[in-house]
């Protein structure tokens, strides 16, 4: 089996991830990429993988293709494209369109549920009327990044102003602020059957901005069942049934909303974290849907599921970081599993961006309760301190 994987900045997804996973299966991968040098050990062609015709041209002047495949935000619609050119299994291009630019997916899912919405082409001022408080985001973002809650027709006409400063082309979304716990559910189809393998209940810092501290496991049966049912019929509306899809909605007083729908597995380590508490080969398994096999096929989880958190060391001011644990991390005690992944090192200056670029470093727990889970994190945390200063 080829494997053409589509990449920009290598992810502990891909590198962790899919790769090991294709390994393991016995295929052969060449990536495709605008950053070959990003992938040492691995065939890395480089290429325009925006471009869902430079993809086709770089396929067809190499191996015949078995699987074609992209777990980034920014190549779902091109790599879609690309394997429906080679008559290979695919998401559908347009659920890949619909879902990445958040104004479409607001227009599709009014079938499903309400939520007050206004595309900002650039230049446009905000329309009088809109509800607050409001969320105004760029239609294509990632990560939290220029997402910010306003109360008033003032801090929104600042919001837009500061945003259009770094981002003068982008289209932006102005919507009402959904208020309720923020959760997530995150999905596998075949193109016919879809499971739903669990989520997450997902801690935010202090607003106006969205920066994600900590992801908690909840198994399927821990949320009710309409909870579910609201959000995979989102994902029906928009055309999405195929591979992994990681949805974030928010659990109003009347009922579940959609936040964003990502049509690929949740990352920040949440989908490695998802991998250790189900006991599967997630990663595996998605790349076996891309190959074409039926959802019966995979089989269940191996052993009792368990209790599982992710949580982001986030720096809490601008500096230099003074002190932080060595190196990567994989320990165990007292029937709980910690990994430490650092992203910075001692020495790194800090800027606050209210993203997850201000994440220092991401402690992924499992084990069988959360209080041992919970007691697991707050002692590493206490010997493996990160210092700002």
């Amino acid at each position: 089996m080829r494997l053409y994987l589509t990449a920009l900045n290598p992810t502990d997804s891909v590198t962790d991830g899919f790769l090991p996973a294709a390994a393991a299966l016995g295929w052969d991968v060449t990536v495709l990429t605008d950053r070959p040098d990003a992938y040492p050990g691995h065939e890395a062609i480089e290429t325009d993988v925006r471009d869902a015709r430079a993809v086709i041209d770089a396929i067809a002047g190499h191996h015949r293709p078995d699987v074609v495949f992209s777990n980034s935000d920014h190549l779902q619609t091109e790599t879609a494209l690309a394997a429906a050119y080679f008559d290979l299994p695919a998401k559908d291009w347009r659920a890949c369109a619909t879902a990445k630019n958040k104004s479409l997916t607001r227009r599709r899912l009014a079938a499903v549920e309400t939520v007050r919405s206004v595309r900002l082409p650039p230049g446009a001022e905000p329309p009088p009327g809109l509800p607050y408080p409001a969320v105004v985001k760029p239609a294509m973002g990632v990560a939290s990044e220029d997402v910010v809650f306003v109360t008033d027709g003032h801090e929104l006409a600042v919001a837009v102003a500061g945003i259009r400063k770094r981002r003068p082309s982008d289209v932006l979304v102005v919507e009402e602020f959904l208020d309720g716990p923020l959760h997530t559910l995150e999905t596998l189809g075949d193109g016919r059957a879809l499971r739903v393998l669990g989520g997450f209940r997902t801690t935010l810092g202090p607003l106006p901005h969205f920066i994600e501290e900590r992801l908690d496991w909840a198994s399927p049966g821990e949320s009710p069942d309409e909870y579910s049912v609201h959000v995979t019929a989102a994902l029906d509306a928009v055309g999405i049934g195929f591979g992994a899809c990681h949805t974030e909605y928010v659990v109003t007083s009347d009922g579940p909303r959609i936040v964003e729908i990502n049509y690929r597995v949740i990352g920040d380590n949440c989908d490695l974290l998802m991998a250790d508490i189900l006991d599967v080969p997630l990663f595996e398994w998605i790349l076996r849907m891309h190959a074409g096999e039926p959802l019966d096929t995979l089989g269940g989880p191996a052993g009792q599921e368990r209790f599982g958190a992710a949580v982001s060391l986030v720096a809490d001011r601008p500096g230099v970081v003074v002190s932080a644990p060595p190196e990567s991390s994989d320990t165990t005690g007292d029937g709980v599993r910690i990994w430490h992944k650092p992203l910075r090192a001692a020495g790194d200056r800090v800027e606050i961006t209210h993203t997850n670029r201000d994440y220092l470093g991401v402690v992924r727990a499992v084990g069988p309760d959360r209080a041992r889970v919970d007691a697991a994190v707050d002692d590493f945390r206490a010997r493996e301190p990160w210092v700002v200063a």
